[in-house]
């Protein structure tokens, strides 16, 4: 992308002149707050909120106020690219749409295009629409609305990557990956933070956890080895139901169970509960009228709530991820050097700085004030010093890309094209988008999801120009204040 910024701005001011405005908010509180007024509650609840208090979604965005970019002027930017290159695969930008779950909760409202029904064909085929469109990558979450094979037909060329919660059972572990590879992937994302739910007010203020209404959990609804574990436990109920309503650390039991105090008189059969069921018999594959009558949609979520998370693993545990797959494995989830340094030592193939967006720990800190240290630990590791990586720029103004065989990426935070340009600065290869796409998602589709990321992009290159910067791989700490 030459010049994006430019053409972006001119293209929004000449609109302008016929009364047109952009398809969505051009500034980060503005575009929340549109999204806040458009989604449902439950749906904003669990894309915008944190754990806890919200003090580390706080400081995710306040961090970024601390590192200052440093103005430059007389430097030729006349042609600017934002290209980069990332696993040897050449990006217009350096930039990912991040995985996120559930995302059919992003867009229940949207009534004109079938509601809660119509979700889960207009949340991530939408994104793969506008990421094919900008050619970039896209990370195809575990907790997806759609199979990963469907997210793959729309993205027809575009690049992605699959985001792996590690599942108590190897069996689905082993057909995510290998599936993964077939819709063509080219990376394995292990996300290492989520091994045990945050505490997320206000979700737990709802009672509202999507999964346990089968929203969120298509790649298990259309996995092979996951289905043989329903049948299993189906069977193992005679059939006649869908479980005891237990769950593992991932949540709790299917339709909701309350308090965890609550006696049985609270379980009695209410609206909210045939809601639930409904949702459920929607989701699974087959006739929804069918699944109502059947034990399996209920079976099924069960399943899932029972083997979600593994708070078993340990870094040894990626050696046996190693053996089964052939792509570079990046984690997810990294904030201490001492964990880049053993991710590393364990074979992985890259670091994704990231607290989840503030939503697995409370007052924790910041993912922004994690990335330098993290990134000279792995600029420091032996294995950092062979092949290609992507352009990031180092304390002392050169770009490290060139020899860089460990990408480092960021995420948790990113809201604008300068919070880009603050990363790229503290040395991550690339960032990835989160909530803001979402939002755009959220409010216009498709064209919500291009026009944030549009916009985003747009600022980058603003940025760079009056930084006095062409190329993304020449951002460096030098460019912030000291």
């Amino acid at each position: 992308m030459r010049n994006i910024g430019r053409t972006v701005q001119s293209s929004i001011y000449r609109n302008g002149v016929f009364g047109r405005r952009p398809a969505v908010p051009t500034g980060a509180d503005a575009l929340a707050e549109a999204a806040r007024r458009r989604m449902t509650r439950t749906g904003w609840s669990y894309v915008a909120g944190g754990a806890g208090a919200q003090r580390t979604v706080d400081a995710n965005r306040e961090a970024f106020g601390r590192y200052r970019i440093v103005p430059r002027q007389m430097v030729d930017v006349g042609e600017r690219s934002l290209a980069t290159t990332l696993l040897g695969r050449d990006l217009p930008a350096p930039v990912l749409f991040g995985p996120v779950g559930a995302l059919e909760l992003a867009v229940q409202h949207q009534r004109a295009h079938g509601g809660r029904g119509a979700a889960p064909r207009n949340a991530e085929p939408a994104l793969a629409r506008a990421a094919r469109d900008l050619g970039l990558p896209v990370v195809i979450s575990s907790q997806a609305s759609v199979p990963m094979e469907d997210t793959a037909a729309v993205l027809g060329d575009s690049p992605r990557w699959f985001q792996l919660y590690w599942s108590s059972d190897d069996a689905v572990v082993e057909s995510f990956v290998a599936r993964a590879e077939a819709s063509g992937c080219e990376a394995i994302v292990v996300t290492l933070d989520t091994h045990v739910l945050g505490w997320r007010t206000l979700d737990l203020d709802l009672g509202y956890l999507p999964f346990a209404r089968a929203e969120g959990i298509a790649q298990y609804l259309s996995d092979p080895e996951f289905q043989k574990l329903v049948e299993a436990r189906v069977r193992g109920a005679g059939g006649a139901g869908a479980g005891d309503g237990g769950a593992g650390d991932g949540g709790a039991g299917a339709a909701g169970t309350g308090s965890a105090r609550a006696g049985a008189g609270e379980n009695r059969p209410t609206l909210a509960a045939v809601r639930s069921l409904l949702s459920m018999a929607r989701h699974h594959p087959g006739p929804t009228w069918r699944n109502l009558r059947q034990p399996y949609a209920r079976a099924a979520v069960e399943t899932f709530l029972d083997i979600f998370s593994r708070s078993t693993l340990t870094w040894t545990d990626l050696a046996w991820l190693r053996q089964r797959t052939t792509l570079p494995i990046l984690v997810k989830g990294i904030q201490h050097p001492d964990d880049a340094h053993a991710a590393l030592d364990h074979g992985a193939n890259g670091i994704i700085v990231s607290n989840h967006g503030g939503r697995q720990i409370d007052n924790a800190v910041a993912s922004l004030d994690a990335l330098a240290p993290v990134v000279d630990a792995v600029r420091e590791h032996p294995r950092a010093h062979s092949g290609t990586g992507a352009g990031a720029g180092t304390g002392n103004g050169t770009a490290v890309g060139a020899g860089s065989a460990v990408p480092v990426l960021f995420d948790s935070g990113i809201r604008t094209g300068a919070d880009v340009f603050t990363a790229l600065a503290l040395g991550a290869d690339a960032v990835l988008l989160g909530r803001p796409w979402v939002y755009g998602l959220a409010l216009a589709g498709a064209d919500g999801v291009r026009s944030v990321t549009e916009h985003i992009l747009a600022e980058l290159d603003i940025t760079m120009a009056l930084a006095g910067v062409s190329e993304t791989g020449r951002i460096g700490r030098h460019n912030l204040a000291s």
